[in-house]
């Protein structure tokens, strides 16, 4: 009996790397990530909550699915290479977290199945040509609007009323800015503000911008959405408050990592929702019949360490419509 119960045991144990073989080929998808940030704090927790997402609809990893993640770092070079590999794989499906995991997609291949979370204008980055009906193998979900950057001076307003002037930083290469700058142009001279801008490339240049505008009162900067600003936080917040100069920022890591306040989506939220869109098109949807769906909702943090850094009273009103107040 022992010697019988011996072979089934083994007999059992050799067959089961052909069934998981078997399993793999017949069940098991694939699914390629590819951050725009570094594999660090936000990053890992807007990946967890994808994750998440996916173990909501029954699509456990090990089990039915399997998942390639690569980090592009905010580094454009590195983002492509990365796509490219990607794209390589031949993945079921492939999850872009950002304008620029998105474009460097996009020009690897029209075919692999891909789902964006966290683009703020995809049709004038060239990603789709229409939002309610995208065709081709692109859809996802779209982190800003335009009428946002108009919300943003006026809050910075709203928050520190002597300010004069904003300086807008963002890199060129990795912003969406181009949808943000005509409603700024127009919201700033309604609030006597004057915009100015900030275009920089690397740690240097964002220390000349900043350290250019000297030390006079009632100025601000707006730190634009970009995994170039994200991965350079500290040092503008730093210099921002040794000089004493509020800061606007879209999304809360900007307002928890010292900036005055946020006020902008949740980028876990939408890494959360874009697993429902990922599940219909691994069980044979198309995703150029899924619509991009925009926010419909932001949030707004206020950071009242860094005002009290900055010796600002924040308006108990303002205070009333934060959804989060960091102490």
């Amino acid at each position: 009996m022992q010697r019988r119960a011996f072979m089934a045991a083994l007999g059992g144990a050799a067959a089961w790397p052909v069934l998981a073989r078997a399993q793999q080929h017949g069940t098991m998808k694939r699914i390629a990530v590819l951050m725009g940030t570094a594999e660090e704090g936000d990053g890992l927790t807007r990946l967890a909550a994808f994750r998440q997402g996916l173990r909501d609809l029954n699509w456990v990893e090990g089990r039915n699915v399997s998942l390639e993640v690569r980090w592009g770092a905010g580094n454009a070079d590195r983002t492509k290479a990365f796509a490219t590999e990607l794209v390589g794989l031949a993945p079921d499906i492939i999850l872009a977290t950002n304008t620029p995991t998105a474009r460097a997609l996009k020009q690897g291949t029209d075919k692999i199945p891909i789902v964006f979370a966290g683009l703020a204008d995809p049709i004038a980055d060239g990603i789709v040509t229409n939002l309610s009906s995208p065709q081709g193998n692109i859809t996802g979900f779209t982190s800003f609007n335009a009428e946002i950057a108009g919300k943003w001076l006026q809050l910075l307003k709203e928050i520190a009323p002597g300010t004069g002037r904003v300086l807008a930083i963002y890199n060129p290469d990795t912003a969406p800015y181009a949808i943000f700058f005509p409603v700024l142009e127009t919201v700033a001279p309604q609030i006597a503000v004057t915009l100015l801008r900030a275009p920089v490339g690397d740690k240097e240049a964002i220390e000349s911008a900043i350290e250019g505008l000297g030390t006079a009162a009632g100025t601000g900067l707006l730190v634009m959405p970009d995994v170039f600003t994200t991965l350079h936080r500290e040092t503008i917040f730093g210099m921002a408050s040794a000089k004493r100069f509020p800061t606007m920022c879209p999304l809360r890591y900007y307002a928890s990592a010292g900036g005055l306040m946020s006020y902008g989506s949740d980028f876990a939220v939408l890494m959360r929702q874009a697993a429902p869109y990922v599940d219909r098109i691994l069980r044979g949807e198309k995703p150029g019949d899924l619509p991009v769906q925009e926010p419909t909702r932001y949030e707004l943090v206020i950071n009242l360490k860094t005002a009290r850094t900055l010796g600002l009273e924040v308006p108990s009103t303002l205070l009333a419509r934060a959804d989060e107040v960091i102490e």
